[in-house]
């Protein structure tokens, strides 16, 4: 697949991936017991996948390419896990409000807000730095790489914040 088709793949799955999270956000199987095993699973992928990122920058920077392109592969697999049990678990269960009080509130919610909003920008940013990887073109995938890790790192490390915030208050 040449680097044209591949970026209006990435762009569509981009804008697909979201549109759809927000359709299945509000759409409840009936008759369905809740998942409510998920949020602890989808929470240590989260912790695994940020884990991973920081050993794949070790690897790349210790020059062992091998390695790094398999840890990369796991993140974008466990990203991939993530959202199909997050989507399962909110067609299943209601919301879970956060219930703390005081300065906490504020922080939880910039938290909540900043992980959804990045967690939006980091899917093409992800594929757009693994499709120059596989196209080979290394240069540039580098050079978004550097933006595509803190993101992508925040948005891992700042789920499993979230998980713990809320954790006390599922039902």
């Amino acid at each position: 697949m040449n680097e044209s088709r591949l970026n209006r793949l990435i762009n569509v799955v981009s804008v697909i991936i979201p549109l759809v999270v927000a359709a299945l956000f509000g759409i409840k199987i009936p008759d369905t017991e809740p998942l409510t095993f998920l949020p602890p699973i989808y929470a240590s992928i989260n912790a695994v996948t940020a884990i991973l990122l920081v050993l794949a920058v070790w690897a790349i920077k210790n020059d062992r390419r091998s390695l790094h392109q398999k840890l990369m592969t796991g993140c974008v697999i466990l990203s991939g896990m993530f959202l199909l049990m997050y989507i399962a678990y909110h067609m299943t269960s209601e919301s879970t409000s956060y219930g703390g009080e005081g300065v906490m509130r504020p922080i939880y919610f910039f938290i909540l807000v900043s992980h959804i909003l990045l967690s939006i920008v980091i899917v093409p940013l992800v594929l757009k730095t693994y499709a120059r990887a596989y196209l080979k073109q290394f240069d540039k995938h580098k050079k978004l790489a550097r933006i595509t890790f803190p993101i992508w790192l925040y948005v891992a490390i700042s789920g499993v914040v979230v998980y713990l915030m809320i954790s006390p208050y599922y039902a």
